[in-house]
């Protein structure tokens, strides 16, 4: 994957810069995981760029903050599941919440293919997420009594929504602006409107609104 504004074998060194800038905590001897575990990390975030229809595929911009918060997650994540480095993986989280305004913890498995279409506001919980999500700002996914929801493929979320508790957000439900779904079900391939006293009501999708987002669904 072709990087720009960075020279390739400068990627780790930058990562590890912008941590010790932001927790000046001293030395770390994990600090040498980042260089060990980038090209998978990599690798993860280059299946997934290839397949947002606004990015050019095969190519990362550590300048372009989507693509740079989905990389530290990518990171972190990757870095987690190998080593389960707790110090340094809460380090990349805390970079990643400081420079982009997401909460997205290094134990949570989001999916190989999402979008991120504004970072700052997103809160996500240790749910179950499908492939091809679209998060937009200030949108939320979180537990209610330690029950956490479930979104299966193809599902959008759009600023300021929020999906709570005994959830299942069907395959490319529309959560639309301001709505939230808490404890309730949504129907597949519709959009999701707020209803009376906190219900919901659906529409059917006119078209894809996915493929808008993604190629190859």
């Amino acid at each position: 994957m072709k990087l720009l504004n960075i020279e390739p074998q400068r990627l780790a060194a930058y990562v590890e810069a912008q941590v010790r800038n932001l927790l000046p905590l001293g030395e770390d001897p994990e600090f040498r995981l980042i260089g060990h575990h980038l090209p998978q990390a990599l690798d993860r975030l280059d299946r997934c760029i290839s397949q947002v229809r606004m990015w050019t595929p095969g190519q990362f911009d550590v300048l372009h903050s989507s693509q740079y918060c989905l990389f530290l997650y990518y990171l972190a994540n990757t870095i987690w599941r190998a080593e389960a480095s707790r110090g340094l993986c809460t380090k990349l989280f805390l970079l990643n919440k400081a420079l982009n305004g997401i909460d997205c913890f290094y134990e949570i498995e989001l999916p190989e293919v999402m979008f991120i279409g504004h970072s700052v506001g997103i809160v996500l919980a240790k749910a179950t997420y499908g492939n091809h999500l679209v998060l937009y700002q200030n949108s939320t996914v979180g537990k209610n009594h330690g029950v956490a929801p479930v979104l299966e493929d193809g599902v959008i979320l759009y600023p300021n929504t929020a999906v709570i508790g005994n959830s299942l957000v069907r395959q490319r439900s529309v959560i639309s602006q301001g709505v939230s779904v808490i404890g309730q079900d949504t129907l597949a391939h519709h959009l999701a409107f707020q209803g009376p006293a906190g219900g919901l009501t659906f529409k059917m999708s006119s078209r894809d609104i996915l493929s808008d987002f993604f190629r190859d669904v």
